[in-house]
């Protein structure tokens, strides 16, 4: 038996998914997000993108504080992390130009922490994000451009999906 050639549906289908699953979003959030990037100006596609990598969650993995995504929304979770000097559990919080990201106090005693001081300057950190790696303090430092998304999806498709 041969395979059935898969529907355009199926491979916008396709490119939704996998977008979801690479950050680790659920199905309503993602229509959120979607509903957000269709508001504001520009193209639809690339400003979903930038949404998504804009999260909390996706900043912490970026900056080289966990090793997968996964990893860094639990460590939101379990509030590790502090934006403007204000504890943050929400893995979905937007980060703007000028937010600073750092490491909660009582977290610098645990061995993971100590851990990615060690491996803090070996990492490369994205042009919109800054990282002093002793202090293992963040700063955001310009909005992320389509080129800083690590990933490459078809933004397009995903349009053409939720546009039906």
């Amino acid at each position: 038996m041969r395979r059935r050639r898969v529907s355009d549906r199926g491979l916008q289908l396709q490119e939704k998914q996998k977008v979801r699953y690479t950050y680790g979003v659920l199905e309503r959030q993602f229509r959120r997000f979607f509903a957000e990037a269709e508001r504001l100006p520009g193209i639809t596609g690339e400003n979903l993108l930038l949404l998504l990598e804009r999260r909390l969650d996706n900043v912490v993995y970026r900056l080289g504080f966990a090793s997968s995504r996964a990893q860094a929304r639990q460590l939101v979770r379990h509030g590790f992390f502090t934006l403007n000097g204000h504890k943050t559990d929400i893995p979905s919080c937007l980060v703007k130009p000028g937010d600073v990201i750092t490491w909660k106090e009582g977290s610098d005693r645990t061995e993971y922490y100590k851990q990615i001081v060690k491996e803090s300057g070996e990492k490369a950190v994205p042009n919109w994000l800054g990282l002093d790696p002793p202090n293992l303090i963040a700063r955001v430092l310009s909005l992320p451009t389509i080129s800083d998304v690590e990933a490459k999806f078809d933004a397009k498709a995903i349009v053409e999906y939720y546009s039906r």
